[in-house]
């Protein structure tokens, strides 16, 4: 299997997080892109570089006004006086605002509270060459999924939280759906994006909701009580065309195994009877046992078995990464995924 990375990726380091209201360090780090590396090397398997994204690539599901704020807001912010160094929004147009014709002025605090949808995706100076960096690797896999094959990209940051014009929950350009989107370039007819993150994929739900041309499917903690909180319930089924294109499997607190792998094979029955030419994972770690927050408690073993199930699909797949935050155990939960995946191919 091919697999993708960038070294930019690093240029984006997170410093801000807060948490039940303290501020802690930010979980979404470079060394997270290291342990995965290194679990590719327990495989042999040696990443190639991508190209990184361009704002046009990005363009064929996010908005230009949305790219062009993700381009400029650190130095706009930078130029702040006593700003700090991070763009972090404080304010958000609340549903009254918008009802009430809500505009976005050009002031840099009022950008970061219309195009970011929480806290959670603090930007520095290099956060715009990771994002292009991310999406580059994804669009790289889905290149090689157009070709009949399967790859794996390494991005990071991740994207499934970013709608087609809001960074949100670390997130914020969506590669999961850029991938798909750049299958549907090339020919596929359909396309399944399959989430697997422990968290709701808000974003690649929102830019694909009205449409019946890729089906989403997520399963994950229960947003009743776990970000992103507001959607990711059962009865969400999409809009207009995508009526019934979108299905989310909400799992609850400490799962496990069993319940996971049992939503996961009726998610996979979804994908079956969709039929679809080329498929997208969105893989998260975050699912895993060894978490911070631990919320579904899967083993390595569990996404072994979970990599096998998928790949017996047999359709050409570009696997990109999500989240997972448990530096020390993501390398290894990568090579049992992958080494699952090429066991049941």
């Amino acid at each position: 299997m091919l697999a993708f990375e960038n070294p930019d990726e690093a240029l984006h380091a997170p410093r801000f997080f807060l948490m039940r209201g303290t501020v802690r360090p930010n979980f979404e780090v470079p060394d997270r892109a290291e342990s995965l590396r290194a679990g590719l090397a327990q495989l042999g398997i040696a990443a190639a570089t991508a190209a990184p994204a361009t704002e046009e690539d990005c363009a064929a599901l996010h908005s230009p006004a949305y790219l062009a704020f993700l381009r400029d807001a650190a130095a706009g912010w930078a130029a702040l006086p006593g700003a700090g160094e991070e763009v972090v929004a404080n304010m958000h147009p609340s549903p009254e605002m918008l009802a009430q014709g809500a505009t976005l002025p050009r002031h840099p605090v009022a950008q970061a509270g219309w195009y970011m949808a929480d806290t959670a995706c603090p930007m520095g100076p290099g956060t715009w060459s990771a994002v292009l960096s991310a999406a580059g690797c994804a669009l790289a896999a889905a290149e090689e999924a157009a070709q009949g094959r399967t790859a794996y990209a390494l991005c990071r940051p991740p994207g499934h939280h970013a709608y087609a014009a809001r960074a949100g929950g670390h997130c914020y350009v969506n590669n999961s759906a850029l991938a798909a989107q750049r299958l549907r370039d090339r020919g596929a007819r359909r396309v399944a994006v399959l989430d697997i993150d422990s968290h709701h994929g808000n974003g690649t739900q929102g830019i694909f909701w009205d449409r019946a041309d890729v089906l989403t499917l997520s399963m994950h903690g229960d947003p009743s009580g776990y970000y992103p909180w507001f959607v990711g319930h059962a009865e969400e089924r999409g809009g207009g065309m995508g009526t019934g294109f979108n299905r989310n499997l909400p799992l609850a607190m400490g799962t496990g195994d069993e319940g996971w792998l049992a939503a996961l094979e009726a998610a996979l029955e979804e994908v079956r009877s969709f039929r679809p030419d080329a498929l997208v994972v969105a893989l998260g770690f975050d699912a895993s046992e060894h978490e911070p927050l631990a919320a579904l408690r899967v083993t390595a073993d569990g996404f072994a078995r979970a990599g096998g199930m998928i790949s017996r699909l047999r359709l050409p797949a570009a696997i990109c990464q999500e989240g997972g935050y448990a530096v020390d155990h993501l390398g290894g939960l990568l090579a049992r995924f992958l080494t699952g995946w090429g066991d049941g191919a």
